[in-house]
């Protein structure tokens, strides 16, 4: 597909650049109006929702490719270009990012005590990075705006973090700058094994032919960034200690957003730039967040810290998105896109309801707590739902996610047989239900008997608007999860499509040895049966 300016209005531009210009205003306030300075910053992050939404409507379903395209020469000696675009895969991450920063804000209203301003400036700042980065079509322009998360979020921990936030940034920061560093070597690898004219534009490298040796050392690169950001195991391991430390609103944007930049770099880069060095990396993908899966799931079942329990949650619950895209059938894949979203949604509202009974406590320790329903009602409903939600109730937009993950990769029709990674990640579902209802019935249930507890408030308005969207979300996708899918299948089959489509040079016989050999084990499959 050739990319060109397909709008009249730069709708993805104004939509990215929006927060940034809204952090550029917040500049100009006196650090003294601190009420003022957030309800500017709240103001501004509604109308960046309400921007983005001509995008959803203006969004074909039927089109496979790219919408609402911008394209313009940017540093034409080297071939970059400000090249944006959206398809049905970035189109609801890029929602999901404009929906949840203003409710994210709204939630750390009272929490967020020093440094308003610059907390603010951040947030906004954060955001248009994230933008950035689900519409970039040019690997340079994408490689940026990568980048510039790192910052924001560098600051959102280690400022206005917890007692231990300088090592967990540390950690963040270094993980997550190695994987990137190694990411840019390959980028800049493909660019120079390019013939023609220098570009980065994403399009022109899904027909580049490379060894198969060369693919499998580039797709390391890339996913090696990717997993990283996911986290995959073993590369989790800044994940729960930075989720501990952030702020409220850091660990929801984080669980809400940022990790999905992970699985999502995988379904636009990865995967499509290095077809059969993806083949070859299945069943290690699959093994990889089969373990997730597992292993996180029994984490977050030893915590006694109610926000380290749900940041486990997020490895085991991120170990079906990659599953689903290793099965590599619609149907997975499919399942996998929804999961993102449902995770989005599902985590970032447990961290916003752990953050109103630590706003109240001061204490997130599950010990400190029990029998709060008595006092709490509505909180007590509320977090019901969103942990049915997490543990996949039918009903519920956990469900829909994790049957078609499972499923999708139970019935895929690839060369690798990955039933048995399946029967291995439903245990995981399991164990979720296990690890999550406990902590519910430990927090909620049983004798009043802390005296702290007792005089602990439900939720007041600001908290009710918080979280009632995400309720009505949480019913709406379980229920009537089609309005979604129908704007994901599309690109979803031209993602396939490239993929799984070997790209192998002819003079490269040991790689499509290789490769003809991982296919025939379909063939063999058959036979047998």
């Amino acid at each position: 597909m050739n990319l060109e300016n397909s709008s009249q209005f730069p709708w993805l531009t104004l939509v990215t650049l929006l927060p940034l210009l809204g952090a550029l205003l917040l500049t100009a306030v006196p650090r003294v109006h601190e009420g003022l300075l957030k309800g500017l910053a709240l103001g501004w992050s509604l109308i960046v929702f309400v921007v983005s939404l001509p995008i959803y409507f203006k969004f074909d379903p039927s089109n496979a490719g790219y919408q609402l395209t911008e394209l313009h020469e940017w540093i034409p000696a080297i071939g970059v270009q400000y090249a944006l675009g959206v398809d049905g895969i970035s189109l609801w991450l890029v929602m999901l990012s404009t929906f949840l920063t203003p409710i994210i804000l709204l939630g750390s209203w009272t929490s967020i005590e020093t440094r308003v301003k610059e907390f603010l400036i951040c947030f906004l700042l954060l955001e248009t990075a994230m933008l950035g980065a689900l519409v970039s079509l040019d690997l340079f322009l994408f490689y940026i705006f990568w980048e510039l998360m790192l910052i924001p979020m560098y600051l959102l921990i280690g400022v206005w973090g917890g007692t231990n936030r300088i090592a967990a940034t540390i950690k963040f920061f270094l993980m997550t700058a190695v994987g990137s560093l190694l990411m840019l070597v390959a980028m800049f690898y493909i660019y120079q094994r390019r013939d023609g004219a220098p570009s980065f534009l994403l399009q022109d490298y899904l027909t580049l032919s490379l060894t198969l040796t060369e693919q499998l050392y580039l797709f390391g690169a890339f996913a090696l960034a990717f997993a990283i950001k996911v986290p995959m195991v073993p590369f989790h391991t800044w994940l729960p200690r930075a989720h501990t430390e952030a702020p409220t609103a850091g660990s929801v944007v984080l669980a809400g957003v940022l990790l999905k930049m992970g699985t999502y770099g995988f379904v636009r880069f990865a995967m499509p730039l290095f077809p059969d060095a993806t083949l070859v990396a299945t069943p290690y993908i699959a093994g990889l967040a089969t373990v997730g899966i597992v292993y996180g799931a029994l984490l977050a079942l030893a915590q006694s810290d109610v926000k380290k329990l749900v940041a486990y949650s997020s490895v085991s619950h991120l170990g079906f998105v990659m599953l689903g895209l290793a099965a590599m059938s619609t149907q997975g894949v499919t399942g996998a896109m929804l999961q993102m979203l449902n995770h989005g949604i599902s985590t970032g509202a447990l961290f916003l309801l752990v953050g109103c009974i630590y706003e109240r406590r001061h204490t997130r320790q599950i010990a400190d707590f029990g029998g709060i329903t008595q006092v709490m009602p509505w909180f007590a409903v509320m977090f019901l739902i969103v942990t049915m939600s997490s543990i996949g109730l039918p009903g519920t937009n956990g469900f829909v996610g994790e049957f078609l993950v499972l499923s999708g990769t139970f019935l895929a029709d690839g060369p690798w047989d990955l039933r048995w990674y399946v029967a291995v990640a439903a245990t995981g579902v399991i164990l979720g239900a296990f690890y999550m209802l406990w902590m519910f019935q430990r927090v909620m249930f049983g004798p009043l008997k802390n005296e702290k507890n007792k005089k602990l408030t439900d939720l007041n308005l600001r908290e009710w608007v918080v979280l009632t969207p995400l309720i009505v979300l949480i019913f709406v996708m379980g229920i009537k999860p089609q309005f979604i899918i129908d704007r994901m299948e599309p690109s979803i089959e031209a993602f396939r499509k490239v993929a799984t489509t070997s790209r192998l040079p002819a003079d490269d016989a040991e790689g499509r040895a290789r490769i003809a050999e991982i296919r025939q084990r379909k063939t063999n499959a058959a036979e047998a049966k």
